[in-house]
This record gives C-alpha cells, sequence and structure tokens, in this order.
C-alpha cells in the first residue's frame, strides 16, 4: 500500500482508470515491464489512447508512484519506493526527508536509498519485515523477557535490526560481512537514533554463540539451508526465527529441514514468486 502524495494535476476520469490499471498490472507482474510491454498488458484491458497513456505515466513518475529504471540500454516502469510506504500492518518505510503522519499504531522508519538489499522494494525484505511482526505479535513472551535479543544474519540495510527492536525487542545485532553492507547499516541505525540498542559486527553466523530470542535472515535457500542447524542451536527457548528470500518451489525443501532440527512453522506468506516464513 502507497501513502498517496498529491500531483500536480488533477487526472480526468478516464484516465484515472487508465490509472488505477496501471498501477494494478505494474504491481501485479512479477517482473519489470518495459512501457511497450505494460501499453500491450493494459490494452487487453481497455482501448488506450496513446496521448492519454503517456500523461498517466507522466503523473505517476512524477508522483512517485512510479520510477523508471534502466538495464542494459532497456528503460522500465516499476513501483517507486522513494516516498512512504506501508510494507506490514505496522511498518512504513520512508526516505529521511520526506514527512509522514503516523497513525498511533505505525512504526515509522527512515531508510536510506542505498546499494545493498534490503530498502523495502524487494517483495522479500517486505515478507521478512511482515514476518517479524508477525513472529513478535504472536509470541508474547519474547517481549516480556528482561533481556530480548535479536540477531539479524546477513544484515543488508540493517531494515529487520531496526524493525525488531522498534517492535519491542530490547537489543539487536547485525551481522555482514559485506564492508558496505555494515557502512549502510549503521548509518540507517543512527539515522533511527538506535545506537544504543543496535550493534553491526563483521561476523559469521558459525561463530556466533551467543543465543537470541528472535533470529532473522533474508537470504537465499541454500545459505538457509546451510545454516539451520547452526540457528536451532543459538535460538533460545520458545524463541522465533524469521525466513525469507526463497523461492516458491523451494519451500517444502527448507520446511522439512527446518522440522528436522526442531522448528514449527507458524507463518507463511508469499510475494509475485517469493516467500516469508516464521518459526517457533
Amino acid at each position: 500500500m502507497i501513502v498517496p502524495v498529491k500531483t500536480t494535476r488533477k487526472p480526468s476520469k478516464d484516465n484515472e482508470d487508465i490509472r488505477r490499471k496501471v498501477l494494478a498490472i505494474v504491481e501485479a507482474s512479477s517482473r519489470r515491464l518495459t512501457p511497450g510491454e505494460l501499453r500491450k498488458r493494459l490494452s487487453v484491458k481497455i482501448n488506450v489512447d496513446e496521448k492519454a497513456l503517456k500523461t498517466v505515466i507522466s503523473d505517476l513518475v512524477l508522483s512517485r508512484e512510479l520510477t523508471y529504471t534502466y538495464q542494459f540500454g532497456c528503460s522500465f516502469l516499476e513501483k517507486s519506493y522513494e516516498k512512504p510506504t506501508r510494507v506490514s500492518r505496522r511498518v512504513v518505510l520512508k526516505p529521511p526527508d520526506m514527512v509522514y503522519e503516523p497513525a498511533s499504531y505505525d512504526i515509522v522508519i527512515d531508510i536510506l536509498k542505498g546499494v545493498s538489499f534490503g530498502f523495502g522494494d524487494h517483495p522479500s525484505t517486505r515478507l521478512a519485515i511482515q514476518g517479524v511482526e508477525k513472529a513478535l505479535s504472536g509470541n508474547h513472551d519474547i517481549l516480556k523477557a528482561d533481556n530480548s535479543r535479536a540477531l539479524d544474519i546477513g544484515t543488508g540495510s540493517g531494515i529487520l535490526a531496526i524493525a525488531a527492536v522498534l517492535m519491542g525487542i530490547q537489543h539487536a545485532v547485525g551481522i555482514d560481512i559485506d564492508a558496505c553492507a555494515r557502512a549502510e547499516a549503521q548509518k540507517n541505525i543512527k539515522l533511527n537514533g538506535l545506537e544504543h540498542r543496535i550493534n553491526i559486527l563483521n561476523t559469521r553466523v558459525e561463530d556466533i554463540k551467543e543465543t537470541y530470542s528472535l533470529i532473522t535472515a533474508n537470504l537465499r535457500y541454500p545459505t538457509l539451508m546451510r545454516l539451520c542447524p547452526h540457528m536451532a542451536g543459538i535460538t533460545q527457548k520458545k524463541g522465533a526465527v524469521v525466513v525469507s528470500g526463497i523461492k516458491t518451489e523451494e519451500v517444502e525443501d527448507l520446511l522439512d529441514t527446518f522440522a528436522q532440527n526442531g522448528f514449527q512453522c507458524t507463518w507463511k506468506a508469499s510475494e509475485k514468486g517469493w516467500v516469508g516464513m516464521a518459526f517457533t
């Protein structure tokens, strides 16, 4: 769900219909669309006036609903995340320079657009945040603990560690072997005023000996499979693990592996072929 941003001109009734359909097509697509591909998909639904479509796309880009991206000489139209964006029931991500008036239950995270994975523009990131919210709302023992701790494996932008702490975890550690990711995570942590509650370390998960109330890992399937036994060893009793970065066809094998290591799946959701899961 995108927080509305005012455009410079009020669209006509016909253009508003085109606008809704364009956003729906981009939102539903499992891959990036060129303007030509978008036009073809839209023409299946309605008879599109070329001039009206160009006007609608221009307005959507100006209002930051859509953005142009480029690769190998091709331009694509994609959903824009450079504006306040709700990614779960409670969590809203926003660029630091934008104003957002939160509801009483909102958790607002300022996040810089960096080169590391995790700004919120990838389904696996949104699913991971949703998983953290589900895990903590469904497991009050974690938040009741005097010293609840979270470990974010492959922290990237630090967004999952930040979300966990803002949802009530006392302290968090983010680990990443990529120096660029660690630097970006530190910036985002400072931006949200959480330097005293989150540490970012250059540590391999295999070297972690402490136990944690919550472990998050937005990683690919082979890595999750390999790390599962170690995560089982460092998850506290009644603790939770949230994983994402899994493709639909990988879910069953991963569920079996986690079950063999003593985990029970308590939540699962998918978006555009990606899956996130929470375990206890």
